[in-house]
């Protein structure tokens, strides 16, 4: 039985819009890594929560749920969460359309705060710099190498869903898995 899944891919990939539609689709409590890793600050997503509390915390709150699906990367600082999942589920898209889905997130986000001489304006140009590298970077940062040697460690089921897909080819995809009929599923 599949009640326990992670998903994971670069910034913009579709890992939380993924996890929200199974959520509300399946009954799967969504949870994700960001709401762990970022400490709630007025400037969103520029302090880290210390390692051990993200943990006790994202520990708990899974604890309390018997089907939940977990998306955002936990690379390195969540590996002791490997052992709880009975799926991982890794996206991939072409960098040109994930680089434009974060751009406008990044306006619809924040508005004219991410233009040039806005207050967000070089946190926004920062991660954007952050996120291009995900195809080129290495170990140290969120990567495709990072994530594939990570995947490669995973001793449960891993599905790939690569490419532009809509939601729907994805979630049928993760149905498949947990109703034991995928054709798509391949380890790391």
């Amino acid at each position: 039985m599949i009640n326990r899944i992670h998903i994971l891919g670069a910034s913009g990939s579709g890992t939380t819009t993924l996890g929200k539609a199974l959520e509300e689709r399946l009954g799967y409590r969504h949870f994700d890594t960001d709401d762990y890793f970022w400490l709630p600050t007025e400037d969103p997503f520029t302090v880290h929560r210390p390692v051990e509390e993200r943990l006790e915390l994202l520990t708990k709150d899974l604890a309390r749920h018997e089907k939940w699906v977990l998306t955002g990367s936990l690379c390195g600082w969540g590996d002791g969460l490997i052992p709880l999942f009975d799926l991982v589920v890794f996206l991939w898209i072409p960098e040109d359309i994930r680089l434009t889905r974060l751009k406008e997130r990044e306006l619809q986000s924040y508005g004219s705060a991410v233009e040039p001489g806005g207050s967000r304006y070089e946190n926004s140009q920062a991660f954007l710099r952050w996120a291009a590298q995900y195809g080129t970077g290495g170990m140290e940062i969120r990567s495709r190498l990072l994530h594939e040697k990570w995947l490669a460690s995973l001793t449960c089921p891993v599905l790939r869903i690569e490419g532009d897909t809509t939601v729907e080819e994805r979630i049928k995809a993760v149905e498949s898995m947990i109703t034991g009929k995928a054709q798509t599923q391949s380890r790391a």
